[in-house]
């Protein structure tokens, strides 16, 4: 009886360890960036927490996080992080103020760049995205790999927009380095902007110009809190793959697989605005930056890249009119 008793229990064992494995999904998080990036993890509310809660990535480096499939939470990373003599640990970007490099159940100050996920959701799908509701530090890519069901669409936010920030939602380091981009609500906290209080539903709460800002840069990602349309994707049974700071290369063959609004994942008329303050810039600046635009925007026209928006991008951030024949 003993001895019946023992092996039953070394089979639930091996059943539940089986179980676990194929019940459960990889997310493999990579840097790309140019500088160190040390993710932080949030799961939600009533969610245990991951192994990790918060690590470092060198350039380069990745690190392979295994997600129940019951899961939900987001995934985000902080720049510019320094531990001081008492060993507390901040960031200027992303922090989650627990003073240690595991984030432990905090989430992220904004402005940070979010990966949201919903694993296992309705219909047995996942439900993921890319929020810039909460502003934006750092680009960010979501590819869906193996998935079973669902879309299984690309989605992030591949553009640098630190550098063409507007000037009232710049944050700025000590050296005066762009280092992220507020929202309108983190900037002003008018409930129009987050869509609280009387602007607390669809009807009420509209896109800003702020918001369209985001949204004309990257197409796919949350722009305010209720671009719902454009902005969620769903999957079944994949596994993830969130880079920091993708190539452009790789990201262009990420996009592939389209949602069904067939948005892309860039606007092309944004890559090359990076690093160089436009918002604040001269009128004869912009007339030559703008000339520059229209003819990257031939050149990626002729390679089978739409341009996207530049109309709006010029109207409300360049202050001046750009037309695409």
């Amino acid at each position: 009886m003993a001895k019946r008793a023992l092996f039953v229990t070394f089979i639930s064992l091996l059943l539940l360890l089986f179980v676990s494995g194929v019940l459960s999904a990889t997310f493999t998080i990579i840097n790309k960036c140019g500088q160190t990036v040390w993710p932080g993890v949030l799961s939600s509310a009533g969610i245990s927490p991951l192994d990790t809660t918060g690590f470092v990535l060198e350039k380069d480096e990745s690190k392979a996080l295994n997600v129940p499939t019951s899961w939900s939470g987001r995934l985000w990373g902080r720049t510019h992080c320094t531990q001081d003599s008492t060993g507390k640990f901040t960031c200027i970007s992303g922090d989650c103020g627990s003073g240690k490099l595991e984030c432990a159940g905090a989430g992220a100050a904004p402005p940070a760049t979010l990966a949201e996920f919903t694993l296992n959701g309705a219909g047995g799908l996942d439900f993921y995205d890319v929020s810039l509701v909460d502003g934006y530090n750092l680009p960010m890519l979501v590819v869906a790999e193996g998935g079973t069901g669902g879309n299984c669409s690309t989605t992030g936010c591949v553009v640098d927009l630190n550098g063409v920030c507007p000037n009232d939602l710049k944050v700025l380091s000590e050296d005066g380095s762009h280092v992220a981009c507020k929202s309108a609500c983190g900037a002003f906290g008018d409930p129009q902007y987050c869509c609280s209080g009387a602007y607390g539903n669809p009807n009420t709460c509209k896109p800003s110009s702020y918001s369209e800002f985001f949204k004309n840069a990257c197409p796919r990602a949350y722009s305010y809190a209720y671009d719902d349309g454009t902005s969620t994707f769903t999957c079944a049974s994949a596994n993830y793959v969130i880079t920091f700071c993708p190539s452009l290369s790789t990201s262009k063959k990420a996009t592939k697989n389209p949602e069904a609004a067939d948005l892309p994942l860039f606007n092309t008329t944004m890559i090359f605005l990076g690093g160089e303050d436009v918002s604040g810039a001269s009128s004869t600046t912009r007339v030559a930056h703008v000339q520059f635009i229209g003819g990257a925007v031939a050149v990626l026209s002729l390679v089978g890249i739409p341009p996207y928006n530049l109309e709006v991008l010029g109207s409300k951030f360049l202050g001046c009119s750009i037309t695409i024949e």
